[in-house]
Parts: structure tokens; sequence; C-alpha cells
């Protein structure tokens, strides 16, 4: 090969990006990697390492000067130096600039082409801006301004009550700003069961978090001392600085992934099939991560790389979605995974539900904190867990199990068998699935 050709082009070096080109370089593949921004993508610089490394310093009790350091130390500066030197060292060529396809077997990266066999599209998303007048016209904040910058603005206003929300209110909060959050359903974290986002947003009230829902932003103007934002029910906000927080879109414009015959709905990411190949047009393109809008979770990307680069080894994977948690690292932590009920009514799927209220563990008693509840979703027809929602501390770690409950659909005859150490959270799900066992299951299991 010439040194513009490649066996495979992986478009994009973020989470799913840097593992798939590592990985076939590794394996004595010929790879070139192109990234226009930073190697290792949003998590590392501007998304999961700094926002949790800011909430355990709210946690801590930190000032925000010393939370800053750490987040920024802990995000490598938002440098990628070492990055590259890892992919340089496994036998990645990284070719910096933005690259767009010119047509099967070519790309084009700030003017010079280069060919290739396979081409893999890890291009990320991007924040989508909510449709107010006005707000094109002021300096707002993505989650990578917030993640980034030192400023600790006075009066902020976040728009959106999701976990990227969520998680940057209660940051902001924690070190002192007057936070405002602007939803426009009637809730937090409307995608997961109604229990979670309530008790987020009672943690977040106790914070002095002033919530508004049912709102949308209609303007923004500037003032000579701040931003004043219109609602739709009339209210106003004054703010130093707008954080938006209303969800992202895959990054799909200007690829040239038509020339492929891809075809990509507006707003939607590349469409895939169970092995992560593009679903449409010509044969050799793959997708993972944020672009295909599968499942936009830094630990979703990594399990859709591994797909796909098991897939170009020529071991056949095909890719299983029924089990990849969704975390919120806020206090309390919210942790879904599986179908939530509402995605269990759009399905007609007649959901069996058991719950537990944390407060009654030992383990609450001995943390001096009773906030929180787990619940458990079974599929009644078939007698197996589907979901699990759970808000609480720790609950990113002992929920676990119950993800690989839902993937391994383990009976629920043995998962009342297993014995959790005390004092745990963990012994929390011990109830509820006892309850959807004697529900669901011939013989009712003893407590």
């Amino acid at each position: 090969m010439s040194k513009n050709e490649h066996g495979a082009v992986v478009l994009g070096g973020g989470t799913a990006g840097e593992h798939i080109a590592a990985g076939l370089a590794r394996a004595g593949r010929d790879v070139a990697l192109v990234e226009n921004r930073l190697v290792g993508g949003q998590s590392p610089y501007f998304a999961c390492v700094p926002s949790k490394s800011l909430l355990l310093s709210a946690r801590r009790g930190e000032t925000w000067e010393l939370a800053v350091a750490r987040r920024d130390r802990l995000a490598a500066h938002r440098g990628d130096d070492r990055a590259v030197a890892r992919l340089a060292e496994d036998g990645v060529t990284v070719l910096r600039g933005r690259g767009r396809v010119l047509g099967p077997g070519l790309i084009d990266v700030d003017g010079t082409e280069h060919g290739y066999d396979e081409l893999v599209v890890c291009t990320g998303s991007e924040p989508v801006l909510p449709p107010a007048d006005g707000l094109a016209d002021v300096p707002v904040w993505t989650s990578d301004e917030a993640l980034s910058l030192p400023d600790l603005p006075r009066r902020l206003v976040v728009l959106g009550g999701g976990p990227v929300g969520c998680e940057l209110a209660q940051v902001y909060a924690a070190f002192g700003s007057q936070v405002t959050v602007v939803e426009a359903s009637g809730r937090l974290l409307t995608a997961e069961a109604p229990f979670a986002g309530e008790a987020l947003a009672e943690s977040l009230r106790r914070m002095g978090v002033d919530l508004r829902f049912g709102a949308a932003l209609g303007q923004v103007e500037r003032k000579e001392s701040c931003l004043r934002l219109w609602l739709s029910d009339g209210g106003t906000l004054d703010a130093d600085r707008i954080l938006v927080a209303a969800g992202r879109r895959p990054r799909v414009e200007g690829l040239g992934l038509e020339t492929l015959g891809v075809t990509i709905a507006p707003g939607q990411g590349i469409p895939v099939d169970e092995t992560c190949a593009v679903a449409s047009g010509e044969g050799g393109v793959w997708a993972a991560g944020d672009v295909t809008g599968v499942a936009r979770t830094t630990h979703a990307a990594r399990y859709q790389a591994r797909v796909v680069l098991s897939n170009l080894l020529g071991r056949r994977r095909e890719a299983d979605y029924r089990a990849i948690p969704r975390v919120v690292y806020t206090t309390p932590t919210v942790y879904t995974v599986g179908i939530s009920p509402g995605r269990a009514a759009e399905l007609g799927i007649d959901l069996v539900t058991a719950g537990y209220d944390l407060a009654s563990t030992a383990r609450a008693a001995v943390e001096a904190d009773d906030r929180g509840r787990v619940e458990l979703y079974a599929d009644r027809s078939r007698g197996l867990l589907i979901g699990a929602a759970a808000a609480g501390l720790y609950a990113e770690e002992w929920m676990s199990e119950i993800a690989l409950a839902i993937r391994a659909e383990t009976p629920l005859s043995l998962l009342t068998d297993v014995v959790h150490a005390f004092p745990t959270y963990g012994e929390s799900i011990e109830a509820p699935l006892r309850d959807l066992a004697g529900r669901l299951c011939a013989t009712p299991e003893q407590p």
C-alpha cells in the first residue's frame, strides 16, 4: 500500500473510534484514524471524567478553585498527546483534520485523499440548541464550556432536565451558584421511572435549585447587566450564564456519506444492523458510538466498538442493547437499565412492578441517609426481569447484578436465592425479587 492507502479508516477518534483503531492495529491491520479535535473524544476532556470529578469535589466540600484544578488535572488539561502517542505505539496513523467521504473507498482529509477498504464512522454527537428567539445571539454554554472553564456564574440557568442538566445543576449549586433548571415537561429525567426524577428533584430543591417545569424558553435578550429569559408560561429569569443541556444529536453533517448511498433521517443517527454495519448504501461501512443514535453513553460506545472490531476481524458478533445501564451520577445516584415503565407501555408489555425503599435497609441507618428507592420490572408473559431503576447512594455499584440478570435472562427463582452481604444497599433488591417471584412463579418464594 502507498502511504495514502489504508486497510481501514476510522472517522472520528472518540471512545469508539480510538478503541477500534487500536484494536485493528494490534491485529496487524493498516489503519488510519481521522480526528479534527481531540483524540479520546468528549468523555475524558468535556464529559464523564471532568463532571464526575466536580461531583466528587462537591460531595467532599472542596473549594471551587481546588475542584477546578483537580478537574483539569484529570482531564489532562485537555491535551491528547498521551492518547496520540499510545495509538502511534500500536501502529495507528493519526490524521489531523476534517474527513469527508468522496465516494466508495476514498476519503478527503483537509485536501489530501486517502484510500480505504473499510470505513468506520465514529463522529459522536453535538449539542442541540432550543428554537428560542435570541438564543443564537447571546453567549451560551454547552457541557463543553461548563466542564472546562474556570468561571463560577452567580446566576446560572440550565435548559434541560435530563442527565447532563441534572448533574451540572447539582455541581454549580453545590459551589454557590444560584441555579434554575427549565424543563418543558412536568418532571426531571422524563425517559425514566417517575420516582427517579422525583427523588432527584427533591435533592436539588434541598440545595436551593429552582425547578421550572412545564415551561420552555421563548426568548432571550442581552441586558446591560444580565441575560433576560422569557418563558412560555409568562415567567422571566435573569442569568449571568445560560447552560444548554437540552439534548444532543448524532454528528452526521458534512461527512459525505450520501456518496455511499447512506440514507439518514433528519435528526437521527446512522442506521446500523445488529453487527453495527451501516444498514444502507455501500458495503464495508460500519458505525459505532453516539453517531448511531442507539445508546448515547460512553460505555455503550465501547460496547459497540467491541462489536465492530470483532466483526472486522472476522468473528461475527451481534449487539444486544437490552441491559446497557443509564446512570446519572448525582447525589443520590440514579441508575436505570433495561425497559422503563414508559417504554413498556409503548411496546404493549404487561409489566409487573415491585419496589423497596432504601430507608428500610440497615445500610441507610449506617449512612444516616434514608433517601432512595429501587424498582424492578418484569414481563408477566415471560416471567423475567426486563428493567430496573434505583435512586440512592452508590446505586451505580450495587445495581450491576440486575443488569447481568436482565442480560442473561436469569430465572427469578435463582435470583431470589442470591445472598447479599450485610449491611449493604444490595439487600434492597431481595424483597422486590421475592415479590415478583411470588406473583409470577408457580411456587411463591418464602421470605
